[in-house]
């Protein structure tokens, strides 16, 4: 029997997917599920007529694969990637490669490259997004681990991805867990760009009393400009779509947000890390804030909405909607490239921050026209510190800055929550301020902690303590980095 190219374990939705989208570029893979019955209906239905072998046995599954063998995981993350690499390695040789597919946590593989090393097996952390569409015709794909394994997995992986202007969106990340990193920013991000375009809508919906028919209109709209983007696409699918009664069926959802973790995970990262993520971290707490349904009806008795109602000029009301989210979207963006950079510095790793740009540009959920313009950021210059230094970035924003600030004011005189649009403009007017108050916070501390501070008219890194009651007691609390 001819070798398969490549083995695929789990044949969810994403897992059958990406093997008929590897068959379809002329590759032969091999599958397995933990279920046999899964493996048989797959072979049965949606791989019918395909080249795709399909083993109970995973024994036979590992034999029927060409040396190096190359398997993809695509199981659920935690503990199911660890039980599989275990039952994998006996069937294992060195040099064979491993590549989780899932959206496994960046410390995990960081855990499983390292112990994978030491026996020789090659191990990937494969950062996936484009969802059950993506994974079928072209997803965005980011590969990180052990880099000896990416001129074996690369022609694959390349041939899969989502291709824009002829280049697949699949590059080398770098070592490690950084493959997985930058896909854990991916969905951060992606919370960011959900939550913005949730808070327009719902200024529009209940700040400027427009109906769901007005607003599609409206996002269609942007969708041919600067927002130009897949969620803003199907934000305008979703408000078309009507219910059995002729309804709008978003009216009909419930107003509670799931998550999975990876925003959070983002979140906290950025918190070790010591990054100002404060737009995400917003996106994540109003998930988890939505979640509070019953709290908010009993409240929604107790509190009224402020009796004010909007009596603007409409036009001029849309338009600086509109640049709010502009502005937060490049704000959000702006803080995932910090965090980003700084995870380079502490974890020692290269990252090409342009190449990621253009990883995201296809296949992904936020792929969007935005990405084009990060791309020749970093191009222009590769040391850039920060998106808001860039010269196309900073003229974006000071023309979008004044529909921003109203955009925000209306919505707190109409009581409408803005959570990520308050807090990207918050971000903003702090990053731009030369003098911002942590001159009183550091004294506070010294005060009740004497935990010292720096003067304005002494060079940086001597440090003082003021006796602020007059005890005669000596500083004693060291400085360091929390």
């Amino acid at each position: 029997m001819q070798k398969a190219d490549i083995g695929l374990i789990g044949l969810a939705v994403m897992g059958q997917n990406l093997a008929l989208n590897i068959n379809d570029h002329g590759y032969r893979v091999a599958v397995y599920n933990r279920t046999p019955e899964k493996t048989d209906a797959f072979l049965g239905g949606p791989a019918q007529g395909s080249e795709i072998l399909g083993f109970h046995d995973l024994a036979e599954f590992t034999a029927s694969l060409s040396l190096p063998r190359k398997i993809i995981l695509m199981v659920r993350a935690g503990d199911p990637v660890d039980h599989f690499i275990e039952q994998l390695l006996p069937y294992l040789e060195p040099g064979d490669i491993i590549m989780d597919g899932g959206n496994s946590r960046f410390t995990d593989t960081n855990r499983r490259y390292h112990d994978l090393t030491q026996k020789e097996i090659r191990y990937v952390g494969c950062g996936i997004s484009g969802g059950e569409e993506g994974a079928r015709h072209g997803p965005s794909i980011m590969p990180g681990g052990n880099e000896s394994a990416w001129p074996e997995i690369r022609p694959i992986l390349q041939s899969i991805a989502a291709k824009v202007d002829g280049e697949p969106c699949c590059q080398w990340v770098g070592p490690a867990g950084s493959g997985h990193y930058v896909k854990m920013v991916h969905n951060g991000i992606e919370y960011g760009d959900m939550q913005l375009i949730s808070e327009a809508y719902h200024l529009l919906r209940q700040g400027l009393g427009l109906s769901i028919d007005e607003i599609q209109a409206i996002y269609n709209k942007w969708n041919q400009g600067v927002l130009d983007s897949y969620l803003i696409e199907i934000t305008a699918n979703i408000l078309g779509m009507k219910d059995q009664d002729a309804a709008p069926l978003l009216d009909k959802i419930l107003d509670t947000a799931g998550q999975k973790g990876t925003g959070k995970w983002t979140g906290i990262n950025a918190m070790e890390l010591g990054v100002p993520l404060s737009l995400i971290a917003e996106a994540v707490f109003a998930r988890f804030l939505s979640a509070l349904k019953e709290e908010r009806e009993l409240a929604s008795t107790q509190y009224a909405s402020p009796e004010t109602q909007f009596s603007g000029d409409l036009e001029t009301a849309i338009r600086a909607i509109h640049d709010a989210l502009y502005a937060s979207k490049i704000i959000s963006y702006a803080q995932g490239y910090m965090l980003m950079r700084e995870a380079a510095t502490v974890y020692g790793w290269e990252l090409n921050y342009g190449a990621i740009a253009l990883m995201w540009r296809g296949g992904c959920i936020i792929r969007s026209r935005f990405l084009g313009d990060i791309k020749q950021a970093f191009s222009k210059n590769p040391g850039l510190k920060n998106l808001l230094m860039d010269d196309f970035f900073i003229q974006a924003i000071k023309a979008a800055e004044p529909g921003w600030r109203k955009a925000t004011m209306l919505g707190i005189e109409l009581g409408i929550p803005l959570p990520t649009f308050s807090s990207a403009l918050a971000f903003f007017d702090a990053y731009r301020s030369e003098s911002l108050p942590a001159n009183l916070l550091q004294a506070q501390r010294d005060y009740f902690g004497a935990h010292t501070y720096e003067r304005i008219d002494q060079p940086r890194g001597q440090f003082f303590h003021t006796d602020w009651i007059g005890s005669g007691v000596p500083a004693v609390s060291s400085t360091y980095e929390a």
